[in-house]
């Protein structure tokens, strides 16, 4: 109890953002620590949270020499993937309904005829056997090549109350790329959802568009592989996150390669900064390493109780 005492003190002091004022009141503090304790003995965690540790090992990334726990929120990317084709609106409703996901990742792009549609790749060939272009075909042409799997986002958009991680599919077009930011976020907003949604894209320059032009908005920089996945080198991650910083974004969104390089990256990580991991199934994952690491849209408050129950249900699992 006191280790966690002194932990949540510490994080809290450290925080930029200084949310409670009885965290100066150390008795009411620990009042709050042995009341939660008392509730969670009999609890288990809920589906869409896990460790880092139970991460590790499950994707056999296990280090018996550390010990990081740290919470982990699960989301669904490209929807219900290994239930469902990805990215269609059976995959997106699916893990919608499921406790097991906090938040939904998808993927939008245009096509010819300027309809926002929800595909991940440029071409048809992976998923329907086409080698047409998403961008080069009308959005009636998609419909009946995918037998109606491929969704418009306007039509899901309003179905999915969880939070959202929209990857923009830049094709290297800097005009065509803003135009599909800027109806994005005018949507967005139009819907009072802007809050509860993060825009992630591979591009630096599209990311750099949106925190110039819409710095409220918040946003992740998408990676596969990069030198510091197998080259644990100290001054390959920091040039990572020196991306990052030239990006501005909020998250960087790591393959789970990078897993092998997880100590680095959680040394190194600026505060402010969340690591977020993905996979090309359906696994996506928010690792909580201080209070500054939280699911977009939610409050300090609720990041804070978030660490409290995890930290006392983790005594008892």
């Amino acid at each position: 109890m006191l280790l966690l005492l002194y932990y949540l003190q510490r994080e809290t002091i450290a925080s930029s953002v200084k949310p409670f004022s009885f965290m100066k009141n150390r008795a009411l503090l620990h009042s709050v620590a042995l009341s939660i304790l008392m509730l969670c003995s009999g609890c288990s965690l809920p589906s869409s949270m896990t460790s880092l540790d139970k991460v590790l090992q499950q994707k056999q990334f296990g280090n018996t020499e550390t010990d990081f726990q740290y919470r982990c929120t699960l989301g669904a990317h490209r929807g219900a993937s290994e239930e469902y084709t990805e990215n269609t609106l059976a995959a997106l409703l699916a893990a919608n309904a499921s406790p097991r996901y906090a938040f939904i990742e998808f993927d939008v792009q245009y096509s010819l005829d300027r309809e926002i549609v929800v595909y991940h790749d440029r071409r048809m060939l992976r998923l329907f056997g086409s080698i047409k272009a998403i961008g080069n075909t009308d959005f009636a042409d998609l419909s009946a090549i995918s037998g109606g799997e491929i969704a418009l986002y306007e039509d899901v958009i309003d179905k999915l109350s969880k939070k959202l991680n929209i990857e923009i599919k830049s094709r290297g077009n800097e005009q065509e790329d803003e135009q599909l930011v800027d109806e994005l976020i005018t949507d967005l907003r139009h819907r009072g959802r802007l809050d509860d949604v993060l825009l992630s894209s591979i591009s630096t320059r599209v990311l750099q568009y949106i925190k110039h032009k819409y710095p409220e908005v918040t946003t992740g920089h998408v990676f596969w592989l990069t030198s510091s996945t197998y080259l644990p080198f100290d001054e390959l991650t920091r040039k990572l996150y020196a991306n990052i910083d030239e990006s501005r974004a909020d998250y960087i969104m790591l393959h789970e390669a990078n897993l092998r390089n997880i100590e680095d990256l959680l040394t190194f990580k600026p505060r402010g900064k969340t690591l977020v991991f993905w996979d090309f199934d359906d696994t996506m994952y928010i690792v909580h390493k201080d209070l500054s690491d939280r699911l977009w849209g939610d409050s300090t408050v609720k990041t804070f109780f978030l660490f409290l129950f995890f930290s006392a249900v983790s005594l008892f699992d």
